[in-house]
């Protein structure tokens, strides 16, 4: 270590950076799910995590405990259901005040008439609560929009599509304001449109804020210099993931959180110990590899479980974020590549002084994640 170049001192670092921000205390967007109904009313369902909102973690964080309110969020996650629910109502004007919902863009009061929180569980996973909101809206067929305050996170809206009653989801990032869509329903999506949202949510979910995942992958990157060698494991991941993917959209597979999130870590482990002690492809690390894409695919059903897709535009938007998730991998083996490969790999030094060093970090790490979220 005391001879290591610069290089991997700084790989090691950045690598220490993405390990650092990441762990099943996750930051979700929040999805509201818009109900008109024939009187004039609505009802907006929104699930959110209450404590992140009431402790003040914005976007600019992926994870709770990476966080100057951390202890405040811990504190707030072991509150009683009634006790948060009191907090929140507290809170309750701040929040709707972040809240924009307008009907031919004039601005309606919808009143926060419920908030449930479920009871205290598993103190290592995000509980999410359902705040609703409702009111009335102008008589007619009004066009209706929505903004979430980008200080509160993203959001993916929920709206009944107009000629099938099929429930169709709209990522909106950054604070931005939903298209109008008439309160008799929202009108079809082209096939283009629900690709390019879900390539985006895809990508996103690996860069920038899939960093278990980036750590993983940069585990399959380190191994050797040699292209095929790199190619069998991508390969062999990203088959197995798309299975589970699929299988978990369709909920035929379904594995608690708790249980997959260690799993998750003791990926990132696994190939950082055989990176250290090997640099060539051994016969059984591709299965391997593909045991734990398995794993990594219920993963990344678990967000987009939650946001739903409409029945027919599921082939369409699965396959847009399964390549969206293709494309985050890529530019994260680009990125390291670009970093080291490009200009250190034919080096006597290379595996001595970069890949060794940077599998040590990413391997402790793992195994950090992997014992808090099993005994958290």
């Amino acid at each position: 270590m005391r001879n290591m170049p610069l290089i991997g001192i700084l790989f090691g670092f950045v690598v220490l950076i993405f390990a650092s921000a990441t762990s099943a205390h996750e930051i979700r967007p929040a999805i509201a799910t818009a109900e008109f109904k024939p009187d004039g009313t609505y009802v907006i369902k929104v699930k959110a995590n209450a404590e992140v909102l009431l402790a003040g973690i914005g976007p600019e964080h992926d994870d709770t405990r990476d966080t100057p309110q951390a202890q405040r969020y811990d504190a707030l996650r072991a509150l009683p259901p009634e006790a948060l629910v009191n907090q929140f109502r507290a809170f309750g004007d701040t929040w709707l005040a972040g809240i924009d919902i307008s009907f031919d863009g004039i601005r309606a009061n919808p009143t926060l008439s419920a908030i449930d929180v479920p009871p205290v569980g598993d103190l290592a996973l995000a509980r999410v609560s359902v705040l609703t909101l409702s009111g009335r809206a102008p008589s007619g067929s009004p066009a209706f929009r929505w903004r979430y305050d980008p200080a509160f996170g993203s959001s993916v809206l929920r709206v009944k599509r107009a000629d099938d009653g099929e429930m169709v989801a709209i990522w909106l990032k950054d604070g931005n304001k939903s298209e109008a869509i008439p309160v008799t329903g929202a009108p079809r999506q082209s096939g283009l449109e629900v690709f390019t949202q879900y390539f985006s949510l895809g990508f996103t979910h690996i860069l920038p804020l899939g960093l278990d995942h980036i750590l993983f992958v940069l585990g399959l990157y380190l191994l050797s210099t040699r292209m095929r060698t790199l190619l069998i494991q991508v390969t062999s991941f990203t088959i197995a993931h798309s299975v589970t993917l699929g299988l978990g959209l369709y909920g035929v597979v379904s594995i608690s959180p708790s249980i997959v999130e260690p799993l998750i870590a003791a990926s990132i482990v696994f190939v950082a110990v055989e990176n250290f002690v090997t640099d060539r492809l051994t016969p059984w690390r591709p299965y391997v590899v593909f045991g734990f894409g398995l794993i990594h695919g219920l993963g990344f059903a678990g967000m987009l479980h939650e946001i739903g897709l409409a029945r027919d535009d599921f082939v369409n938007g699965l396959i847009a974020f399964n390549v969206g998730v293709e494309f985050g991998q890529l530019a994260v083996i680009a990125l390291a590549f670009l970093a080291t490969g490009l200009w250190f790999r034919e080096k006597p030094w290379y595996r001595a002084r970069i890949v060794q060093p940077a599998s040590v970090v990413i391997g402790l790490f793992g195994a950090f994640w992997m014992i808090e979220r099993v005994v958290a």
